[in-house]
Formats: C-alpha cells, structure tokens, sequence
C-alpha cells in the first residue's frame, strides 16, 4: 500500500484516517506506517486512540436469551463454591481454611468461569452451564445421600418448606450487587481485546450487549439497598434530607472530574456517543441519587413503581413526539455543553426510572419474612414479574422502538428490570438449594448465604461463620463497593498503557484478564480480613 495515503491533515477528532478499510489492518501496523510518513508523535497518539475507539464501536449487540442464558453462570458457580464446602465438611475437612486458600477457591469458583465465559468459552457457553448445572445436580444428590436426618424426599422437602430462616439480610441481594460489579469490572477491561466478542459490548444505538445490561444493572443494584428501599424514615424536613444527599453523592462527582481530567490529559481512548465529550457514568449516579431521593421525599416510596412508569413513558412519548430523538442520534454537532454531552444528560431520565423500579423491588425484598415458603412465594413473584416484563418489552419494541441503551429508551429501562428480576430469581433459586443442602447436612458456615435458623446460637458456632465471613471474597468486595469499582477502572487504564491489548493473542488476553481481576480481587480481600472500610464521606 502506497504509504502518501496516510499524510493526511488531522482535525481535532483525528477521524479521517478511521475508514474500515485501515480497521483491518490492525493497530500496530498503522501506526507504523504513520510513523514512517512523517506524522507527529502527537498524531500518531491520536491514531492509536481513535482506533481503539473504533474497535468498540458500531455493534448491535446480541440476543435476549443469549444475555438470560449467561445469568445463569454466575448462580451456578456461587452453588458449586458453596457446595464445595459443604462437601469438604461431610468429608471431615476442618473450616475455615486459610485466608489464601479461601482467596483461591473463591476466585476459582466465582471470578475464573465469568472471565472465561466472555471469552475463551463464549462460544460454548451454552455447554459450559450445562456441565456446571448437572456437576451441581450431582453434587447436591450425594450432599442428600449423607443427610443426617433419614427419611423420604417428600417429608424432607415438607419439613424444609415449613422451617425457618435467619432473616436478618437478605443475602442474595448481597451477591448481585457483588457479582455486577464484578461483570463490570471484568467486561470494561475485556472489551479492549479481540478475545471479548463484539456482540457483548455497548451498542451503538440500538440492540442488547451484555454490557449494556450491565450499565442498568449497576444502577438497579444501588437502588436495591438505598435507605428508602430499606425503610429508613427521613430524618428532619424533607428539604433537608434532599440536601443531605445533595452533599451525600460528592464523591461521585469527583471521581467524576478525576476521570474527566485524567481522560483528557492521557489521550485515553474515550467512546463519545456513549455519554458525550465530558460526561461520565460517575456523573450520572449522582444525579440519579439526588433526583430520586428528591422524588421519593415528595412521594410516597411504595408508589415508586408508578413514577419510573409515568417518567418512562412521558420520556418514551417525548422521543416519539418531539425531535429529541433525532438531536440525540443524528446531530453530529459537538458545540456547547448540552449538545457535546447529550446522551449522558437525557439518558439520565432512563437511569432514574430503572432507579425508582429498584427501590419498589428492593422495598419488597427487604420486608422481614422468617419461614421458607414466604421466600418460594417471593421467588416466585420474581421470576412471574420477571417474565411479564419481558412479554411487556416485546409489545413495547413493535410499538414504539428496539432498546437502546445510548438513549435509555422505554425499552432499555423495561429489559433491564426484567433482566436484573431474572438474574436475582436465578441468584435467590441458588441460594435456596444452598440452604436445603445446610438443612440436611447440618452445616451452615457457607458465608453470603441464608443459614437455617437456630434457637440457640453458641459463642463457638457465631464466631465459625464470623471467620468465615472475614475470608469470603463476596463479603471483600460487598465491604467496598464503590473502592472496588474505581479499583478496576484505574487498573483498567493502566493495563491499557501497559499492554497493546488490540494485537494480543488470546491466551494472552485472557492472561493479562486474569492477572487483572486476581490483582483486584487480591487487594480488596487484604483490606477485608483487615476489617479495613473505605469511606468517600
């Protein structure tokens, strides 16, 4: 190729050179041959950006039941991790093990199989959920083989379904929360290889990728635990508590300007049309919280669940009505605040509806409930919402439009909840075999799991599940939420200065994804069994 087709004159957005016909050459290859005609260093910085930029562009994202099948895994592998122990028990192991061994079972167990399933083993994902599900089936046969109460199935299941659970936490909202976080900090990184396939990242207008449902996910899972879902009462005037969140959420607006600062001075590769040229999703948590907790003091919290349906569909009516949609996806003018960050600022209103949807689930999750059956009913309830939602997003993609998450259109904030409802049913369903298998082998020290209830508790039994509690990579991360999630974007940056993650082989990709999320999962689990809680305010 003749070399003088690169001396081209670079504008601000450096996006001449980005045609499809150079995507293919890789990025190392254009970069040589930019240095070699002459281009500034600058320039060629810019190159390398825009084509990481490129490289995480223009997907259309996968099918609804490819991203229902992959929330499965993660149950799967959190009933394996427990069944594991319960085993080790009924063998005459002694728990708890060492901190490092308990680090290495739990990133084994929980964090290897959800990195692989993104990459080496996406492609046979659908296999690899299915020898898990039956090696847990099995599993589960001879933990009930071994029971310590004889007796027929029927009576045992009876006797369960009538017994009593600690119902102090609600454990399984615990692991969601945790294991979004964990996707995310996974697929943020992942996405910059080849390894990672396109149809799991972001779309770029319309569609369902993996990571779009993690977006949504993430602010649902912030919802679910909020004070208003947990039936704290507002202290004071209501003005007054609205302010108090106001001044409650300044960490996420820094780390917002830190992001934006650190963005801009380094060149990182940035994806406009995902939020704009200065807006972040750290922006959009905030703004989220403060709004919400504004309109949760005005209205009632249990009628949550009808403003996210009037704010979802006045918004969905808007698009459909006025030419906000066509400001959104077909302006190419990046001239001024609103249009330079115009996806981030109106894809706020989808992000409070799918907030307001998460306090009324979590408002419910969260009521005090101490039988069996009451939590059956209740994951019954989640996994009928969660399919009425999905018929409910049907209708609503041939009445009105696809989802898109660049928007946070109607449809995204419907997919999403039904999304988040299937993945807590999944979660809860696993749980619960967790604690029938606790029941009959009469072994309860599985941390982030229900335990059966117990008239009297001994000192000897409260401090196992303590140390057990204190080695659980689960509870490491639940400890620091927001630490963990900045943790991974900082290591996601230097690993992309570090690494040319576009020319990495697979086994390398994978490598580096693994080293990455041990790293990760390595420094929050030192600052857990320290007892040690990072706090922003």
């Amino acid at each position: 190729m003749h070399l003088g087709i690169f001396k081209i004159t670079y504008n601000r957005t450096a996006t001449h050179f980005m045609d499809d016909r150079f995507m293919n050459l890789g990025e190392e290859v254009i970069l040589t041959l930019l240095r070699q005609s002459g281009a500034s260093e600058s320039a060629t910085r810019m190159a390398s950006a825009e084509v990481k930029v490129a490289f995480v562009s223009n997907h259309n994202g996968t099918t609804l039941t490819e991203v229902s099948l992959g929330s499965l895994l993660a149950p799967l592998c959190f009933l394996s991790r427990g069944l594991l122990l319960i085993v080790f028990h009924l063998g005459k192991g002694d728990l708890p093990f060492s901190w490092g061994s308990h680090l290495l079972l739990d990133f084994t167990s929980l964090i290897m199989p959800l990195v692989l399933s993104c990459t080496a083993l996406s492609d046979i994902l659908h296999f690899v959920i299915t020898g898990i599900a039956v090696v847990d089936v099995v599993v589960l046969y001879l933990v009930y083989k071994n029971r310590k109460h004889q007796g027929s199935l029927h009576s045992t299941i009876d006797r369960f379904v009538q017994s009593r659970v600690e119902s102090n936490l609600v454990p399984f909202v615990t692991v969601f929360r945790v294991l979004v976080n964990v996707k995310t900090a996974i697929s943020i990184l992942a996405v910059d290889f080849s390894v990672f396939p396109r149809r799991y990242a972001k779309t770029e207008t319309y569609g369902t990728g993996v990571m779009d449902f993690g977006v949504g996910a993430y602010v649902m899972a912030n919802a679910l635990v909020c004070p208003e879902a947990r039936g704290k009462n507002i202290q004071g005037s209501k003005i007054s508590h609205v302010f108090k969140q106001l001044i409650s959420v300044w960490p996420m607006v820094l780390l917002g300007f830190v992001r934006l600062a650190s963005v801009k001075s380094s060149g990182y590769h940035e994806h406009v049309t995902e939020y704009g040229v200065h807006w972040n999703f750290f922006f959009t948590l905030a703004i989220v919280r403060v709004v919400a907790s504004a309109l949760l003091a005005l209205f009632p919290v249990n009628s949550s669940w009808l403003l996210a349906l009037l704010i979802g569909g006045t918004y969905q009516v808007v698009l459909e009505t006025t030419g906000l949609k066509s400001f959104l996806l077909h302006n190419n003018e990046r001239t001024g605040f609103l249009q330079a960050n115009r996806e981030g600022i109106f894809s706020v209103v989808g992000y409070i509806v799918i907030y307001m949807a998460g306090v009324q689930v979590g408002r419910y999750l969260m009521q005090s409930r101490n039988l069996v059956k009451d939590w059956i009913r209740v994951i019954r309830n989640l996994l009928l919402s969660s399919f009425v939602l999905f018929f409910t997003l049907y209708v609503c993609q041939i009445c009105t439009e696809p989802v898109s998450r660049r928007m946070a259109n109607l449809s995204f904030c419907i997919w999403t909840v039904a999304q988040s409802l299937f993945f807590l049913s999944c979660l809860s369903i696993a749980d619960l075999l967790l604690l029938f298998s606790k029941a009959i082998s009469n072994f309860s020290f599985v941390s982030a799991s229900w335990c059966p209830y117990q008239n009297r508790k001994s000192l000897a039994v409260e401090k196992m599940r303590k140390n057990t509690d204190a080695l659980c990579l689960v509870q490491s991360v639940n400890r620091n939420q927001l630490l963990y999630f900045l943790l991974a974007n900082v290591m996601t940056g230097l690993t992309n200065v570090l690494v040319d993650t576009l020319n990495s082989s697979d086994v390398l990709a994978v490598s580096v994804l693994l080293l990455y999320m041990f790293m990760n999962s390595l420094l929050i689990f030192i600052l857990h069994i320290n007892k040690i809680t990072v706090k922003f305010w």
